[in-house]
């Protein structure tokens, strides 16, 4: 549940930000084809990362992972 929910919230924040997934993975300093199984759900970020998406987006941790609604 929780992977499916990070995901969603993933995609749709980066398209409310109009970013592309290349924007987002340089921005995280990863590969593409990693952020790419971030949103797919084969693959978590870092704490670190996750912080970083939560930054870049302007939401919180919790709203990313599931445990919040905003």
């Amino acid at each position: 549940m929780f992977m499916y929910i990070f995901q969603k919230r993933l995609i749709e924040q980066r398209k409310l930000n109009n970013l592309t997934q290349t924007q987002v993975a340089e921005y995280l300093n990863v590969k593409q084809p990693s952020y790419i199984r971030y949103e797919n759900g084969t693959s978590e970020p870092s704490f670190e990362n996750l912080v970083k998406l939560a930054d870049l987006f302007d939401v919180t941790t919790d709203y990313l992972l599931g445990r919040s609604e905003y």
